[in-house]
């Protein structure tokens, strides 16, 4: 797929570029993101270097990863990342983090509601996952305010820096966003 650039009420998503480097460098410094992503620690230029040249093309190319990077809608640095990975048979799992300076003003809830609608309607997604390792809170609140139902805790699904972590599980369907499914959902009955 050829990259494709979505917009919000307040934020630009398009695809990172070579000017973007240094920008991601400077935000993966964050010992938050680097605690608790499976971002490099410690976090190089060359890693920053590898993200924008080579993981977001390829991802972009192959059909694996659409990785968005977002920026303010009248124009401004970059203050966050989020990627779509496809996880097989209509599923995508959506990772992301944001620069610590733009926490806590609603913008990656809003990232994540935008992407979640693009892969609904563009991508055929019939359940979207988030997962994030015990104890990131943060990350739960933004996927829990973006309409996630969080499913439980998968044992070692996680890794993280050469170890095993437990996660949360989440999932977000088209008919939490009002939108038919590619395929008919037959919830279970209630017990």
């Amino acid at each position: 797929m050829d990259p494709i650039t979505l917009t919000t009420d307040r934020l630009r998503l398009r695809t990172p570029v070579p000017e973007d480097v240094e920008t991601v460098y400077a935000i993966c410094q964050d010992p938050d993101i680097r605690r608790w992503t499976t971002v490099p620690d410690p976090y190089k230029r060359e890693d920053a270097e590898f993200f924008v040249h080579r993981l977001v093309p390829d991802g972009w190319r192959e059909d694996t990863e659409y990785t968005f990077a977002a920026e303010p809608v009248e124009g401004g640095p970059l203050l966050a990342a989020a990627t779509l990975s496809s996880r097989g048979a209509g599923v995508w799992e959506i990772g992301y983090w944001l620069a610590k300076e733009h926490r806590g003003a609603g913008h990656m809830t809003e990232i994540v509601r935008a992407l979640a609608h693009w892969a609904f309607t563009g991508l055929g997604c019939t359940r979207l996952i988030w997962r994030a390792e015990v104890g990131n809170a943060g990350s739960r609140a933004v996927a829990e305010r973006a309409g996630f139902v969080v499913e439980g805790v998968q044992r070692a699904s996680l890794a993280n820096k050469g170890t095993l972590r437990d996660a949360w599980i989440g999932a977000l369907l088209p008919s939490d966003f009002g939108l038919p499914s590619p395929l008919p959902y037959l919830p279970a009955r209630d017990a």
